[in-house]
């Protein structure tokens, strides 16, 4: 038997500070942070198309420009992405390299493949999965947190690995388009609401 929906219970979840507000005392706004209450999130399938869209698009120069500009006093070189997952694999680091690339590559491609699945499936008023695929939104939004490993680690290589005029590393176009993706598909997980999934066969107001 499917548990009571919140307005079978005269409530209402407030989207600033989740708390289930009682809608006998105030229909329009939260009785504990006085935000405006709102039935499900207004437009969240088109906000979290229209972002993950974004994402998708800044994901190819992302992958395509360089993230780190290393300058030494033999040679200057420019790495990719997926360039510094191999130079790391060739020179043995493959601990390193597997973590770079999941980091770079596994999550954000899962994350636009679930977000996708997730958009289709609620357009669609799919009715199957519906338990596997609220888990499925609750590990976006877990995997989001670490999305900006790639980012970090720029960070702080470019802050710790300076030689003054001997050398040393400098971030390019590259990371910046990443942490616009991994911004732009956090903000999209954000904007999903997942009582969508549950309301099948149910009127929105």
């Amino acid at each position: 038997m499917m548990p009571p929906f919140a307005d079978q219970l005269n409530l209402r979840l407030c989207h600033r500070c989740k708390y289930a507000s009682p809608m006998a005392e105030d229909p329009r706004h939260c009785t504990r942070c006085q935000a405006r209450l709102h039935y499900r999130k207004p437009d969240a399938i088109a906000r979290t198309a229209a972002l993950t869209l974004a994402a998708l698009v800044f994901y190819i120069p992302a992958n395509l420009l360089p993230i780190i500009h290393t300058r030494t006093l033999h040679h200057d070189s420019t790495t990719t992405i997926l360039g510094s997952v191999m130079e790391l694999w060739q020179a043995g680091a493959w601990d390193i390299a597997l973590v770079l690339f999941t980091a770079s590559v596994g999550v954000p491609v899962t994350k636009f493949l679930a977000l996708g699945y997730l958009l289709v499936s609620v357009q669609r008023r799919s009715d199957r999965s519906r338990k596997e695929r609220t888990r499925l939104y609750r590990l976006l939004e877990l995997i989001g947190y670490w999305s900006m490993l790639d980012v970090f680690v720029a960070g702080l290589l470019t802050a710790l690995v300076q030689f003054g005029p001997l050398g040393g590393i400098e971030p390019r176009a590259g990371i910046l388009y990443f942490g616009l993706v991994v911004v732009l598909t956090m903000m999209a997980t954000l904007s999903f609401d997942p009582r969508l999934i549950w309301d099948t066969g149910r009127s929105n107001e």
